[in-house]
This record gives C-alpha cells, structure tokens and sequence, in this order.
C-alpha cells in the first residue's frame, strides 16, 4: 500500500468537533467507474480500503470522470464493546445526508451531492475488519457511486466472456454464489458475486471482484484440488443471518476477473430446484412475467432512479430461470448458451 502525504492542520485543544485534524495519508483508487480518494490519520483503516480496493480491474465507464472523497476516522472509547459482534446498522437520511449507524462510534455520513462521505469507527472495530469494511466502508463506497455515477444497484452476480455479461439473480440460498465460483473455475470472467451496478442507457454493468462468498458445502463440486485449497484455506466470515462462508480473495490468480464494464446479454433468475430435464436448465421467462419477477427480487433497486429504463432494456433482452443440474458445471454450460463467443452466432 502507498500511503500519499495529505495537508493537515494542526491539532488545536478548543477544537469540540474535531475540525482541526493532524496530518493524513491518503490512498486512490479506481472503483465502479469513479475515483475515489481515502483520507486518514489511521494506517489501520487505510490498510482496509487496500485489502478491499487494490489489485482491481479500473472498471472506467464511457460517462463524465466523477471524483469522490471518504473521510476515514479512527476514535477511542474507554469502554470496548463487550459482544461478540457489533450491533446491525440502522439507517437514517435527511437534509440531503444518508446516515448507517451501528452505535456513537461507529457509523457513516454520506452526501451524495458533494460526493463525500465520513466513515468513524472505533478502535476495538479493528478486531472485526469484515463488518467494518463490508458495512461502514463499502456502503459508503458503493452510496456514493450508485448516486453519482447514476448506476441501478443489484443485489446479485454477474459473469460473461468477450466483454458480454449476464446477470445471476434469485433469492439468497438459490446458489448465485456457487454458480460465479464454477463458472469463475471453468473460463468465464468474473465481474462481481454479490453486488452488481448497472448503468442503464447503455446496460453495462460494473462490479467490485475482490472476494468471493461460498459456504462449506460448495467444496464437494469442486474437482481440482488447488482450486479447492484455495477456497478452504480463507478466512470465514459469519453473515447477520448466521450462515458462515469462506471470504476467498479473488486477486489471487484463481480466474478471469472482467477486465472492464460487460454489456448485458440478459440475466437468469437462478432456482434451488432440480431440473425435471438435466438436459435442459434453462426456461425463457415470458416478457409479461419480467417485470415483476425484476421487482420482486430487487426491492430496493426497482424505487432507484434509473430503473424503470434498466427494466425497459432488460425485457427487451429477455431472462430465463435455471434448474439445478447434477453438477455446477452443467450450470455453467447452459450460461454459455446466453453468451456465444466472439464470431459464434448469437
């Protein structure tokens, strides 16, 4: 990591707010298709945006250069929380601000408008880098981009080849997360696992590639041995639902990662259910059915600018739902029929 003097400004007694900071570092980064800058006096919290944001593809999107600014800020508390796991965020917005707090030291202050935002977090939130980074860092970042960048956030994957992409949706448990694994494991591009962004006008769809998600059970699909090193040799994170997954870094040459934004061929609601057919997983969904199933899987997404376009274009595009196979792989194949390769027939 490269740390970049910032100026600071020197620490004065009567200052109540603390306005008058000491100096700071910051570190940059390309990130959705916007430049982000991190400014901090705390290496530690720096070292986070690093072991989130580094390494990655630029994922620089045809639309006006849009810079942001995320406030970093480390403070102490005389009595460290005593449980195992800091409390869920509670959300809050006015006057223009987003607010996710999880208590008095820890939270997030957004506003989009000047595309800045103020993460604080307290000392002992150290031991817990995951709900710091997932859920103050990451949210600030992935605010900040859906609002000023004019993107449509999706809770989902995406993968592709040859610059086109399809996006894998369905309800937690249907096994997105296992699907992006093999096809990550067998040649397709990897743009994201579990938050995708797509700019509407032009239906291109970004996402941050820096770990994948998968639970224990997933191993037994995976045939190459490396590979299955390589997600059980991970840190496992612990959802607030409960469920424990392995947190497997994705920069670690396993894949493709999408080297750029990919153009949506489609998407696939993905289904927990057996095919009746193992020869045939994929059912076209009726363009009358579309939207709703689109509402119904993105609640938040479908009350966000952009939607109603993004949802026009992707009718028009078509979706199908997939039926588990005997085995990921026959998953994989039948994503290949949405994605023909360069000089195939469509």
């Amino acid at each position: 990591m490269t740390l970049t003097p910032c100026a600071g400004v020197r620490d004065i007694p009567a200052d109540p707010f603390e306005e008058r900071r000491g100096p700071v570092s910051c570190v940059e980064r390309q990130i959705l298709g916007g430049r982000f800058r991190f400014e901090s006096g705390s290496e530690a919290l720096l070292a986070l945006v690093d072991a989130a944001y580094a390494g990655l593809p630029p994922q620089r999107l045809p639309v006006a250069d849009a810079a942001f600014r995320i406030e970093l800020r480390l403070v102490s508390r005389p009595a460290p929380s005593p449980t195992a796991e800091p409390p869920p965020v509670q959300v809050q917005s006015g006057a223009g601000l987003i607010c996710g707090v999880m208590d008095a030291a820890n939270y997030v202050v957004l506003d989009p408008a000047q595309r800045q935002a103020l993460v604080v977090a307290s000392d002992d939130m150290l031991l817990h880098p995951y709900h710091l980074r997932y859920e103050l860092i990451e949210f600030a970042v992935f605010t900040l981009a859906t609002r000023g960048l004019g993107l449509v956030p999706l809770h989902g994957a995406c993968v592709g080849r040859d610059g086109r992409g399809v996006l894998l949706l369905g309800a937690s448990g249907a096994g997105k997360s296992t699907l992006a694994l093999h096809s990550l494991l067998l040649g397709l591009d990897f743009l994201a696992e579990d938050a995708v962004f797509v700019q509407p006008e032009r239906m291109l769809a970004t996402g941050v590639a820096n770990f994948l998600h998968v639970q224990a059970d997933a191993l037994r699909f995976v045939d190459d041995e490396r590979s299955r090193r390589w997600v059980a040799s991970a840190p496992v994170i612990r959802r607030r639902s409960g469920v424990e997954k392995f947190e497997a870094d994705l920069r670690q040459a396993r894949g493709r990662l999408a080297p750029q934004p990919l153009a949506l061929a489609g998407a696939v609601f993905v289904s927990s259910q057996l095919a009746d057919d193992p020869a045939a997983l994929l059912t076209p969904i009726p363009a009358r059915e579309i939207a709703a199933r689109l509402r119904a899987d993105q609640p938040y997404a479908s009350g966000q600018p952009g939607w109603h376009r993004f949802e026009q274009q992707l009718i028009a595009q078509g979706a199908h739902e997939l039926r588990r196979g005997r085995h990921p792989r026959s998953s994989v194949d039948a994503l290949r029929q949405l994605l023909p390769a360069a000089g195939a027939p469509a």
